[in-house]
């Protein structure tokens, strides 16, 4: 699936959540998530090499991780993301089919975020990332076949301003860590 993702660091958790509020939504509970992010050898920015993410995500301390395998490409020329996620049984194995495949350990990302459905397609994520100060929102949002990229990243900049949040970042989590 294609999406375009926006990143802000937000100035206050509580006062962002107020904001949020006050527009009719509210964050579920937090949860934690682990990522190994992945990335192949030669691996340059700016290439639309692809990225692979083995998450692990505990929803609840009464519940089982689950483990997912996430591959990511970005797609410079119109600053999308093409993503693709499907659960994994088998942590182990399929950390091994991934050096396999000539992919290098990059980075790790723990963090504990939050989500909500802003609408169908858009979700808002409230993300604590160990490591990194401050806080983060970050607003994914599908591009559907009928729409063009530019009308979805209006969309979605459109409510970061309403919110008052501007502080825009293009890098991702685990190069903040790196840092």
């Amino acid at each position: 699936m294609k999406k375009i993702i926006v990143k802000a660091k937000i100035h206050g958790k509580d006062d962002f959540e107020q904001k949020v509020s006050e527009k009719g939504f509210d964050f579920g509970p937090v949860y934690w998530q682990h990522d190994r992010v992945y990335l192949p050898r030669g691996y340059k920015r700016g290439q639309n090499y692809p990225r692979m993410i083995m998450r692990t995500e505990m929803k609840a301390v009464d519940r089982p991780a689950r483990y997912f395998l996430i591959l990511k490409r970005h797609i410079e020329d119109s600053n999308t993301e093409v993503e693709h996620t499907t659960l994994i049984k088998d942590y182990t194995e399929a950390v091994g089919m991934i050096m396999q495949l000539g992919f290098e350990l990059y980075g790790e990302v723990s963090r504990k975020r939050q989500e909500l459905k802003v609408k169908d397609g858009q979700t808002l994520y409230l993300d604590k990332i160990e490591g990194v100060n401050g806080s983060f929102a970050k607003l994914e949002a599908e591009i559907p076949e009928n729409l063009r990229v530019e009308t979805v990243r209006k969309e979605v900049l459109k409510f970061f301003e309403e919110i008052g949040e501007q502080n825009f970042s293009g890098e991702t989590y685990a190069e903040m860590i790196r840092k």
